[in-house]
């Protein structure tokens, strides 16, 4: 985790959060005072992690959390007073908001810290196995057409199409997929 935006109106609360990441080894933190300068910094850069302390001088700062859960992959952590906590988790929760109540400890802070960048690393690895999944699929969907071509036109049996393909990619060097869609452009035109 490498970029992270605070978004607190005090420049005390800044400084002992980024105090706080830095002891932990977060090196690039950017920092607002306000929503709309947060916002402009949400659509230039991408964050891991967003921190935002309530309220903001612009808004509360529950809606800025509610936009930015919806614009980019970072985890968020909204910290409310402890007055309003139920209010304001229940607004935010279901965009995935991680809400903490204030004053909180150092200690809880950290502990917060680390639970949502722990979440993040396993959603991380669960989009990346899932590209890797859509891309077979998309694979295995452009072979299978290629096979059905292969059938089609030069009346072939469907093992006699899946060894052509193999064979093919194996001669020419090239993957599965080269091989179907070259076949693909080559009868489908």
């Amino acid at each position: 985790m490498d970029n992270i935006l605070i978004v607190s109106n005090t420049s005390t609360t800044m400084g002992i959060i980024s105090d706080l990441l830095r002891s932990e080894s977060f090196e690039r933190i950017i920092t607002s005072q306000n929503a709309s300068e947060a916002r402009r910094y949400i659509t230039e850069n991408e964050f891991d992690l967003i921190i935002i302390d309530t309220p903001l001088p612009d808004e509360m700062g529950d809606d800025f959390a509610r936009h930015a859960s919806e614009v980019t992959n970072a985890g968020i952590i909204l910290m409310v007073d402890s007055d309003k906590i139920y209010e304001i988790s229940a607004y935010v929760e279901e965009y995935g908001v991680f809400t903490l109540p204030k004053p909180l400890s150092p200690e809880f802070f950290y502990q917060a810290v680390k639970l949502l960048t722990a979440s993040l690393k396993r959603v991380m690895r669960l989009e990346n196995e899932n590209v890797k999944l859509q891309k077979k699929i998309e694979e295995i969907r452009v072979v299978n057409r290629a096979k059905l071509i292969l059938i089609q036109v030069l009346k072939m049996t469907e093992n006699q199409a899946q060894h052509y393909i193999e064979k093919q990619s194996m001669d020419l060097r090239q993957s599965r997929l080269v091989t179907a869609e070259n076949i693909l452009r080559t009868y489908e035109s």
